[in-house]
C-alpha cells in the first residue's frame, strides 16, 4: 500500500512539474509587460521616442538579480521580441542574462532591465546562440525622457541601449560583461514543442504564441507606434490660418461746394452798421 501511495505521489508530481514550469513562464511575460509599462510610464526611466522608432529588439528582464561577497554575479531570465520586416513584433523568445566578477564587493540586488537593439546584427548573434554586452556588441546606458535628443550616441552607433529600474542597494551596477543567451528550456515549455529553436519562434507568419503572450506584443507594438518622425523634429505647428483680409470701406464722397444764399436787406438804401 505504501508503495502505491509512494508512486501515485511521484507520478502526480512528475504530471504537475511542466505545468508549473510552464506557469512560470507565463509570470515572466507577465511581469515583463508590467516593468514595461510602468518604465515608460516614469519620466526619469522611460525609452525615448527616437530610440523606440528605430528598435530592431526588444529585451525585458525583470528581476535580474546581482549579488556579491567578495565574488559575485548576475543572473535573470526575460524575452526578446524582434521587429520584422513588415513592421510586427515576434513571439517573445525566452533568453537569460549571466555574469561573474571578482573583486571589492557586498550586497544583492534586484533590477528590471530592459534593452533596446537598434541593429539586425546584434539581433541575429543572440539568436545565433549568445551574445556578451560590451564584447560582442556595443552597449551603452540609455538616455532617458520622451524628448531626450540622442546626444549619448549622436551616429546612433550603439547597438544596444539599456535601461535599468534598481529594487535594492549595489555600488556600481553595470550589464559590462554580461552574457545573454537563449532560454531553450524555457522556450520548449512555453510553446509545447520540443527542441524549438529561436527562428521558428520569432519568423513572420508564425501563429500567435499562447496566453498571456499577446498582451506583451501588444504593449510593445503601443510604445513603438507611438514615437514620432523618425528624424526627430517636432510635429509641425499646423499652419495658421490666412487672415481674412480687411473689408476696404468705402470710398468718401467729396465734400460738396459751399452754397451761400444772400439775405434781405432790412433798411435798403441806407449805409450798413
Amino acid at each position: 500500500m505504501r508503495k502505491i501511495a509512494f508512486s501515485t505521489i511521484i507520478a502526480v508530481a512528475l504530471a504537475a512539474g511542466p505545468a508549473y514550469a510552464q506557469e512560470r513562464e507565463a509570470e515572466i511575460i507577465q511581469n515583463s509587460a508590467k516593468v514595461l509599462t510602468e518604465m515608460q510610464a516614469m519620466p526619469d526611466l522611460q525609452v525615448p521616442d527616437w530610440l523606440l522608432q528605430r528598435a530592431q529588439g526588444i529585451a525585458i528582464l525583470p528581476e535580474v538579480v546581482k549579488a556579491g561577497a567578495f565574488v559575485g554575479g548576475r543572473g535573470g531570465t526575460g524575452v526578446l521580441l524582434v521587429r520584422q520586416s513588415e513592421g510586427d513584433w515576434s513571439n517573445p523568445l525566452f533568453i537569460g542574462i549571466g555574469a561573474g566578477s571578482i573583486g571589492w564587493q557586498f550586497g544583492v540586488q534586484a533590477a528590471d532591465v530592459v534593452l533596446v537593439f537598434t541593429t539586425r546584427k546584434s539581433i541575429e548573434g543572440i539568436t545565433d546562440g549568445k551574445i556578451t554586452l560590451g564584447g560582442d556588441a556595443s552597449a551603452v546606458a540609455g538616455p532617458v525622457g520622451r524628448s531626450a535628443s540622442a546626444a549619448t550616441s549622436v551616429t546612433l552607433d550603439a547597438e544596444i541601449y539599456s535601461y535599468s529600474r534598481a529594487k535594492g542597494l549595489f555600488a556600481g551596477v553595470s550589464l559590462e560583461g554580461s552574457v545573454l543567451f537563449i532560454r531553450d528550456g524555457a522556450n520548449e515549455r512555453f510553446y509545447g514543442k520540443s527542441r524549438v529553436i529561436a527562428s521558428d519562434i520569432i519568423a513572420p507568419g508564425t501563429p500567435l504564441a499562447p496566453e498571456p503572450a499577446p498582451a506583451l506584443i501588444q504593449e510593445v507594438a503601443r510604445i513603438t507606434s507611438a514615437a514620432p518622425a523618425a528624424d526627430g523634429a517636432a510635429p509641425a505647428a499646423p499652419e495658421a490660418a490666412a487672415a481674412t483680409p480687411a473689408v476696404a470701406a468705402p470710398p468718401t464722397a467729396p465734400p460738396a461746394d459751399a452754397q451761400t444764399f444772400p439775405m434781405a436787406d432790412p433798411n435798403p438804401g441806407a449805409e450798413p452798421n
